[in-house]
């Protein structure tokens, strides 16, 4: 499969970033968004028994897609100066694996994110996208996020990575994908009844 990994022309450190990186960053997803979905859709079509895949942005296309994204990730070894960073990081002793997701699959996970929004904002009109800059320390802070859930904004590229972690650890199936989806459906759906 040739896939050309994502390469956004930002850190990605979105707490470290400048309004303005962040309001770049905002335009430069959104401009890109066809394209990667393009990309997307040869990748998983261009996989043998994904051939007849349809992005039509159903939620049934979900369901293939997400088998195709379990079998995809793939993870690397930490280097010790990456583990040191993370413990110095964090105000509390944690456990760090010895395993990140290679860059590859958090390609993958920002392109199935890129899907996924669409596939919510066809079947609810009501969802838009924003960008949150109210606290810095909000996991969501100044990235795209669609909104109209409820409480809780929906995050579709940081919701993929963290699924991409769950298959990589086996504690996820192919098919939380479309789980998440039906999940966060019935959210939008509640948010506007």
């Amino acid at each position: 499969m040739s896939y050309p990994i994502i390469q956004p022309p930002f850190t990605l450190v979105f707490r470290e970033m400048s309004k303005k990186e962040l309001k770049d960053y905002n335009e430069w997803f959104h401009k890109v968004m066809p394209e990667r979905i393009q990309i997307l859709t040869f990748a998983v079509k261009s996989t043998p028994g994904y051939e007849n895949w349809e992005p039509d942005y159903s939620p049934e296309s979900l369901e293939p897609l997400g088998e195709w994204f379990f079998a995809q990730v793939e993870t690397r070894p930490r280097t010790s100066e990456e583990i040191d960073a993370i413990q110095n990081q964090s105000k509390f002793p944690i456990n760090i694996p010895g395993e990140d997701l290679t860059n590859k699959t958090f390609s993958l996970a920002m392109d199935i994110g890129m899907y996924v929004s669409q596939v919510f904002l066809k079947h609810h009109p009501a969802l838009e996208w924003s960008q949150p800059f109210g606290n810095k320390k909000s996991v969501d802070y100044g990235q795209p996020v669609l909104i109209s859930f409820g409480a809780s904004p929906f995050n579709p590229v940081h919701m993929m990575v963290t699924l991409a972690y769950g298959f990589s650890r086996k504690s996820k199936t192919g098919g939380r994908l479309r789980e998440l989806y039906n999940i966060w459906s019935n959210l939008a759906s509640a948010a506007v009844a």
